[in-house]
This record gives structure tokens, C-alpha cells and sequence, in this order.
């Protein structure tokens, strides 16, 4: 027996990566456990392992004036029919054979030891996940359902669920892809760990800047504040407090290699750049890039409300398609945007 435990042990270790230790630990509780049952007792029965793979079981019972608790303590008598010398105090061991557990028992030790390491599984799983929280991941696709869309993926060695809402718009998944997904939360439930990931959360481009930016990973460049249509278009608001540093520039990189880098991992997403200010008006002009502003009015600043004046013919790419570069504007910015037509000459806002 002790060899068949001891390939057992191994092989789980190997395909589960479950430590030798955790696993002992739950074969033993399950040995322990099946013999308290089978012997009819609720507690005092204990089980190890040693080194060589070798089970023992025994009863441990405190030698007592007055038992009070039999399956705990024994008489002083009783003892010692087990241990001549024994004395109040001893704590005696009743050596119980392995062979006499019936089947039943035997077949309550498979399942609790199999219970236990689903449970050190789901431990793991949900340690590795909670590390990863709030952070973006390589997955590999590992399974599509061809009818919901749904997407299964391999993170670490276990699997997660990329639901087809939580999928760019348009993009289409293949078994082996590599993809970048965004760990939005981790929660422990009754069926186990359940980890909620997607591609068209703002936290995913903000975590790709900080990997594809040293300025934005050391802190040099910050990322003020982020609105997405995933599949469509992001603008990413972009401050540093030192003046010597060109925030936008620096997240453009060398003839764009940067920003490319994102975009390429987000199936050609566009990407607005804008610099955040502290001033609404300039921050709010620079929001609705790439159209030229005329002026910014604050129309109700406890209601973050504002009227901006853009040129005629910059209308219509200050609203954007189906309304777009405003709606991204004003998420981004947190004021609720009113763009008017201005006729005539004008003298453009200067864009930050």
C-alpha cells in the first residue's frame, strides 16, 4: 500500500502541482475522518504518514479522574490495561488497524482525499488569480463555442471564460491564438474560483500603456484617464508633472512605435492621445481632437456642464461618427459636452 500512496502522491504532484506536504495532509484527515465514523466516535482518532509511505492510525485519550468525554479521555483503570505506569495526565495511544476500516470507509477515504484536492486546487487557482487581479494576461484560446461565441482560454494552466460580450467587436477568435486580456475581478464561490475577464475593458489599454511606456511605468508620465468604444476608438488623457517631458510624445514613441505596438494588440483600435490639464477649457478642447475648437464655454461648473464653439465644417468630426468623439470626450473629460456650429472667420483654440 505505502508504495502504490507514495506513486500516487507523485503523480499528482506532477499533474496537479500540488505539494507533497498539502496532499499527506488531506489523506491523512480523510483516513481520519472515515475512522471516526466507522468506529463510531467524534473525535480522539488521529492518522499519519511517515517516511517511508506508511500509514498509522491510533486513538489518543487523556487519562482522566472522571471521564467526561470518552471519545477524549479514559480511566485511569482503563489505561492501565493498555500502559502499566500510566498516570492522570497521560495522554494514551490505541493503535487501530488500517484493515479493519469496512468498505464503505475505505470508498469515504477516496472521496474526501479527492474533495481535498479539488479543494487545494481551487486554493491554488484562486491565489494565482487574485495575484494577477487588475492586470492584463497572456491567454491562449483554447476552445470557441460556434454558437454563443464564447471563448474558453488558458491562463497559467487553468481556464476562464471570455464571454462573446466581452470580446472587441469584430475580432475573431482561433483556437491557438495569443491573446491579451484584462483580469477585471476575481471572486471565490461555492463552485470554486471565478475569474471575470474581458478585452474591451479601459483597463486593458491602460495596462498596455504601462508595459509598451517606461515614462508611464516609472511614474514620469501618468495616465489621468481613460474612455474606450472597444473595436472602434480610446482616448487616453496623459499628464507629467515634469515640464521637460513631452507626456503625448512619449507615449507615441519613435515614429509611433509605441502607440503601433497597442493598436496592432487591439486589431487596429484607434488611439487618441490628448494632454490633461487641470483648466476644463483646454482640457475639454484637447478631449475632441482631432477637430479645431473655437472656444470652450463652462455653462455650469457644479453640474460640469459646457458649450463648445467649433468651426462649420469641423462639425461634424467634433460629434463624430454617430456621435463618438463627443460621447468619448465626455467620459474621458466627466463634463457633459454642448457643441455649437460657428460661421464665419475664427481664430482656432490651440490644441494641447
Amino acid at each position: 500500500m505505502n508504495t502504490d500512496l507514495r506513486d500516487a502522491i507523485a503523480v499528482f504532484q506532477k499533474e496537479k502541482g500540488i505539494s507533497e506536504e498539502l496532499l499527506c495532509e488531506k489523506i491523512c484527515n480523510a483516513v481520519a475522518t472515515a475512522a471516526r465514523k466507522e468506529f463510531g466516535v467524534k473525535a480522539g482518532i488521529v492518522c499519519e504518514l511517515d517516511e517511508n509511505y506508511e500509514l498509522h492510525l491510533c486513538r489518543r485519550q487523556t487519562v482522566a479522574e472522571e471521564v467526561l468525554d470518552p471519545d477524549l479521555e479514559i480511566s485511569l483503570e482503563d489505561a492501565r490495561a493498555i500502559k502499566e505506569d500510566a498516570v492522570y495526565g497521560d495522554v494514551i495511544e490505541t493503535p487501530l488497524q488500517l484493515a479493519n476500516l469496512g468498505r464503505i470507509a475505505a470508498q469515504s477515504v477516496k472521496h474526501i482525499v479527492r474533495q481535498g484536492v479539488r479543494e487545494i486546487e481551487h486554493e491554488q487557482i484562486l491565489k494565482d488569480f487574485q495575484s494577477k487581479n487588475k492586470e492584463i494576461v497572456t491567454a491562449k484560446v483554447v476552445n470557441v463555442n460556434p454558437v454563443t461565441g464564447d471563448a474558453t482560454v488558458e491562463i497559467s494552466k487553468s481556464e476562464a471564460l471570455l464571454p462573446k460580450k466581452d470580446q472587441i467587436p469584430g475580432e475573431k477568435l482561433n483556437v491557438g491564438d495569443l491573446i491579451k486580456i484584462y483580469v477585471v475581478d476575481v471572486k471565490e464561490t461555492e463552485k470554486g474560483p471565478k475569474v471575470i475577464i474581458s478585452r474591451i475593458n479601459t483597463g486593458l489599454v491602460k495596462r498596455l500603456f504601462e508595459q509598451e511606456v517606461p515614462e508611464i511605468f516609472d511614474g514620469t508620465v501618468e495616465i489621468k484617464s481613460v474612455s474606450r468604444e472597444a473595436g472602434s476608438r480610446t482616448k487616453i488623457a496623459v499628464w507629467s508633472k515634469d515640464e521637460n517631458i513631452d507626456p503625448i510624445g512619449a507615449c507615441i514613441g519613435p515614429r509611433g512605435s509605441r502607440v503601433n505596438a497597442i493598436i496592432n494588440l487591439l486589431g487596429g483600435e484607434k488611439i487618441d492621445i490628448v494632454k490633461y490639464s487641470e483648466n476644463p477649457r483646454e482640457y475639454i478642447g484637447a478631449a475632441l481632437s482631432p477637430a479645431e475648437i473655437v472656444s470652450v464655454e463652462v455653462t455650469d461648473e457644479a453640474q460640469r456642464t459646457c458649450r463648445v464653439t467649433v468651426p462649420e465644417a469641423q462639425l461634424s468630426l467634433a460629434i463624430g461618427n454617430k456621435g463618438q468623439n463627443a460621447r468619448l470626450a465626455a467620459r474621458l473629460t466627466g463634463w457633459k459636452i454642448d457643441i455649437k456650429p460657428y460661421y464665419g472667420d475664427y481664430q482656432p483654440m490651440i490644441q494641447l
